[in-house]
């Protein structure tokens, strides 16, 4: 069998806004053109803008805490899950997997060629959890996608001369991020306890945009992408 492929699929691309139905749509056809060769893949979602107009309430009514608001993020997470999984029907195991160190994952794998991932528990950002998913069917590497072409040696949103970067080490990677999850909805390309897990097992992390799909396929193929490939 080929190696499982594991895609951290940013909440950003579900819902930017509102759902993005045309992105889920060429997301969908690309998998599926790939099951057709004989790939496998394993999907970890994120939250999106809906995640964070929920923690935004609770921030504005109460003085949520780190914990709570995890808590909002990996529900609402879990909800994108369960679309993703519906829209890929009779390929995707029936079952989202929210604990992705579970043995039955390897199982599935075997039995469907997508296996869906949602979120278990506060402390980290769906990085974490597509890196567990990795660890347990012994995957190498994670495509991580995002609304963010590529890292940056600052961010780019506040620092028009921030200069991207292609190819990055783990450590060098590490030291311009910040050094603990502090909140949910952390403005980090990939988070410091999915990066610290990464870095400990030897893991290729790729960033890169999901837009156009067209990027991802190159990825795929083993072409020349846009994206930053930290290892």
């Amino acid at each position: 069998m080929e190696e499982t492929i594991i895609i951290s699929l940013g909440g950003s691309l579900i819902v930017p806004e509102e759902i993005d139905a045309e992105f889920l749509k060429e997301f969908r056809n690309l998998i599926l053109s790939y099951v057709a060769k004989g790939k496998r893949f394993v999907i970890d979602t994120g939250g999106g803008k809906t995640c964070r107009k929920y923690q935004s309430v609770a921030r504005e009514i109460v003085d949520a805490s780190k914990e709570d608001l995890d808590w909002i993020g990996l529900t609402v997470n879990n909800v994108n899950a369960q679309l993703v999984r519906v829209i890929f029907g009779k390929d995707a195991c029936k079952k989202v997997f929210y604990d992705l160190r579970e043995e039955e994952l390897r199982e599935k794998i075997l039995e469907y060629p997508i296996v869906i991932g949602g979120a278990l528990e506060p402390g980290h950002s769906s990085d974490f959890d597509a890196v567990l998913a990795a660890k347990n069917i012994g995957a190498k590497k994670i495509i991580n996608l995002s609304n963010t072409d590529y890292v940056y040696d600052a961010d780019p949103k506040i620092n028009p001369e921030a200069k991207k970067i292609e190819q990055i080490s783990w450590a060098d990677y590490r030291a311009l991020i910040p050094k603990e999850w502090t909140h949910a909805g952390l403005n980090s390309p990939f988070d410091p306890v999915a990066s610290k897990a990464a870095e400990e097992a030897g893991m290729t992390v790729i960033i890169m945009n999901g837009k156009p799909i067209d990027n991802l396929a190159k990825c795929l193929n083993g072409e020349k992408f846009m994206g930053t490939t930290i290892s």
